[in-house]
């Protein structure tokens, strides 16, 4: 069996999203509530993206740094702490927002409705030892 190709996949369902309106309409992600989240790299200072599935809270988005249930946070998390400010590609929108680290009675209301929305994300918590940050992206005004 051929090496994953992760940059290709992601590319592939970039493509698909952009000619969809934001829609995953194909593969395993087909239906999925996806955005492209574009921060800063903490170190390097270089843009970085994630792919992330993602619910609505009023006007923002919001995602969870479960890293797919690893051990770790994902990287993305780290370079928000450093520069909050970020780019969301989302419902074939492009648009700067801030990124915020929920405090934790919040995160428990929001993880509540994720897991009821995406049940597969209440898994997480046990695989990776770990309370799941939620992150708020609020839109930058303009």
């Amino acid at each position: 069996m051929p090496d994953f190709d992760r940059a290709a996949f992601e590319n592939a369902l970039i493509e698909d999203m952009r000619a969809h309106g934001g829609a995953v309409t194909g593969g395993p992600m087909a239906g999925r509530p996806l955005l492209i989240l574009t921060t800063t790299g903490a170190k390097t200072g270089e843009p970085r993206r994630a792919i992330l599935a993602y619910m609505r809270d009023g006007d923002d988005y919001v995602i969870a740094g479960s890293n797919s249930g690893q051990p770790a946070d994902p990287a993305w998390l780290h370079n928000i702490a450093a520069t909050p400010e970020v780019t969301v590609e989302a419902g074939g929108r492009v648009f700067g927002a801030l990124a915020r680290v929920t405090d934790d009675d919040d995160r428990a209301v929001l993880w509540g409705r994720l897991v009821e929305a995406m049940p597969a994300f209440g898994e997480y918590p046990a695989k990776a030892g770990r309370v799941i940050p939620m992150v708020r992206l609020t839109p930058a005004a303009g």
